[in-house]
Formats: structure tokens, sequence, C-alpha cells
């Protein structure tokens, strides 16, 4: 029989059933205020702040543990204004008629454009950047399972920290997305996955009333 190595769950902590409720309504009261917004303020964020929630996101559950992504924190001006420069022009055949009508229509609402100003204001942008093949270690080539997946429960986390930090984000996904692996000069095994926007609102940012609407729990949820 295969033995396998483990350790003793000592860094789990138990509460009690009323400081589990209060807590977990204290999350949700906190969570709620989260909104994607597209106006940035240009104030600095520390880098150590941006690290920490990077940590956060490395600690995402994942297949085999074989962490299938990585993380590039941009704060470069040169690298930002690049980025901008790729993704509009990608963003103008978009709004122009690729993405299909129905796509623009759903849009409308949030009154989203080609123009996307925030990716050189905002002082941060992550790009990233999912792994078809790893392992545990960072010299492994094998085969990562679950990877979308993976990289999208990693994601999430780190918009949390990112929040619960103080922080507003947004999230964006222009298409095609490889010009992010050749601007932060990624290897062939990474693909780019998103680009998450990181820092202070602007002092007029606003939330469109369509991105309040959220469906009831009824809608969201069922208990069998």
């Amino acid at each position: 029989m295969q033995s396998h190595d483990s350790s003793s769950l000592d860094d789990y902590i138990e509460y009690s059933e009323e400081e589990m409720l209060a807590r977990s309504s204290q999350f949700y009261a906190d969570i709620k205020r989260r909104h994607s917004i597209r106006s940035f303020s240009s104030r600095p964020v520390p880098k150590e702040i941006i690290a920490n929630c990077i940590k956060a996101a490395g600690t995402a559950p994942n297949g085999a543990n074989h962490q299938p992504w990585h993380f590039v924190a941009i704060h470069s001006d040169d690298i930002k204004k690049q980025i901008r420069q790729q993704a509009e022009e990608h963003e103008r055949s978009f709004y122009q008629g690729r993405a299909g009508e129905e796509w623009l229509d759903a849009l409308k609402p949030l009154g989203t454009d080609a123009d996307k100003p925030y990716l050189e204001h905002a002082p941060w942008l992550i790009a990233i950047f999912s792994q078809k093949k790893g392992g545990i270690h960072a010299e492994d080539k094998n085969t990562n399972y679950y990877v979308h997946e993976s990289v999208g429960i990693a994601t999430g986390f780190l918009i949390n920290a990112l929040h619960s930090s103080g922080l507003v984000t947004l999230t964006h996904t222009p298409k095609p997305m490889s010009f992010l692996s050749k601007i932060c000069d990624r290897p062939e095994n990474d693909r780019a996955y998103m680009l998450l926007i990181a820092g202070y609102p602007s002092e007029d940012a606003t939330v469109p009333h369509h991105a309040r609407v959220k469906k009831s729990f009824d809608e969201i949820c069922t208990f069998l």
C-alpha cells in the first residue's frame, strides 16, 4: 500500500454557531459592497498590498495542487500604455460588429465602449495567465488539470482580497488576449486568462443601475 505524507490541520479555527452566523453575515454585508467600476484614480497603491493579495490568490484550491497560474502585476506606465493601445484596437472591432448584435445589446445598459482609459489611469493592472503544463514545483512539466476552473477560483480569491484591502477592481477580457502574452513576455505555456484593473475609484466613479440588479436568493439557490 502506498503511503502519503500528511500534516495535521493545525491552522483550522472552529467558531461557535453564533459567531459563525455573525461572521457569515458580516462577510455578506462586506462583499455585497464590491462593485466593478470603470473610472479609476491614479493614486498610488503600495506594491506590498498587491503582493499580499496575489499571495492570497495563490492559496486557492486547484487541480492536483499544480497551481496552474501566473500573475503579472503591472505598474510601468510604458507597459500600461502598450496594453491600452492593443486592447482598444481589439475593442474597436468588437464594438463595430464583431461581437454580434445580441452581445452588444446586453452591454448597452452598462455603458461600455471601446475607450479604456482606466488601463493607463489605474495604478495596477494584473494580467492573469493559465498554464497548460506544470506541477507543484516550478520546474515540473506535467499536465495540469482543471486549469480553467482553478484559475477562475484563484481570480475570485484575488478580487475578494483586493476588495477586502479597500481597493476597487474591474475584470477585463479583450478578445483575443494573445497580445498580453507578448507584452508581458510570457512563455508559450502561459495563456492570457484575464486582465484585472485595481486601484482607488475616481471621485466621479459610478455604478450603473443595471449592475446593481441581483437575482433573488430563491433564484440562485435551492436547498434539497
